[in-house]
């Protein structure tokens, strides 16, 4: 199991006390966090409570109990602040992406905060030549591939410039070439990243990983020592269903 996690009112990203119940069942119990690394990691099995403990930090969801804070914000109470402080790329990015149009994608964001056209319509430009897409602004959506959708998305949520970038297994569906391309773009990125993902390898690098496991916290620390326990932990639970034919 994990060590209570210590206080830290100046760490970034603070969750306190969270608990959330969905359709009668307890997806969340007690988690408490404090966030400071840049590079952090979410592994778990399906049904763990992952997805949602991402909806918790960026304010999508309101816990039943406790308190999600990004930047001193509490994400689920003040949801304009929260769109500046924290963003989030889904799994499938048809569930993010709204306008017909990349530059109309881009703008959503930025007009919603009431800035001036003029000046949304340079950011835009901006942000599309910053990732070499300049001939996007009009381009069609739909006209785009999966991993292009995906990068849409990525430029959407840093027009935001926020604090903290939650990533809900981005990489899903995407061939190797897209997901190298992508990561390349996240490693490059300079806000903090929690990175949600059933793809260990995915997180190589990162300095520390969070394992959930029926909505708690079981193991919190240092990556590498983590994701170690808990592949070996996984491989176990595998070799165990091969042996009983529940694999066959």
């Amino acid at each position: 199991m994990s060590e209570p996690d210590s206080p830290n009112e100046t760490a970034p990203v603070r969750l306190s006390g969270i608990a959330l119940a969905l359709a009668g069942r307890q997806v969340l119990s007690d988690v408490n966090l404090t966030l400071g690394e840049r590079r952090i990691g979410i592994v778990g099995r399906n049904g763990s409570g992952k997805s949602t403990l991402a909806r918790v930090l960026t304010g999508l969801v309101a816990p039943d109990a406790g308190k999600a804070e990004v930047m001193g914000i509490d994400v689920a109470r003040d949801r304009r602040a929260a769109i500046r402080a924290v963003g989030i790329l889904f799994q499938n990015p048809e569930h993010q992406i709204i306008f017909p149009t990349v530059g109309e994608e881009l703008a959503f964001g930025l007009r919603q905060q009431g800035q001036g056209r003029a000046e949304v319509r340079e950011r835009v430009r901006a942000m599309l030549a910053r990732f070499g897409r300049s001939d996007w602004e009009e381009r069609s959506v739909e006209a785009l591939s999966q991993g292009q959708k995906h990068l849409v998305c990525l430029m959407a949520v840093l027009m935001s410039e926020p604090a903290l970038i939650v990533l809900d297994e981005p990489f899903t569906g995407l061939d190797i070439p897209t997901m190298r391309a992508l990561q390349r773009h996240f490693d490059a990125l300079a806000p903090m990243l929690v990175h949600i993902t059933h793809d260990t390898a995915a997180l190589d690098g990162y300095e520390r990983v969070i394992w959930l496991e029926g909505g708690r916290i079981h193991r919190d620390g240092p990556a590498v020592p983590v994701l170690e326990e808990y592949l070996a932990e996984m491989n176990r639970e595998g070799e165990a269903d091969a042996g009983s034919g529940l694999a066959g």
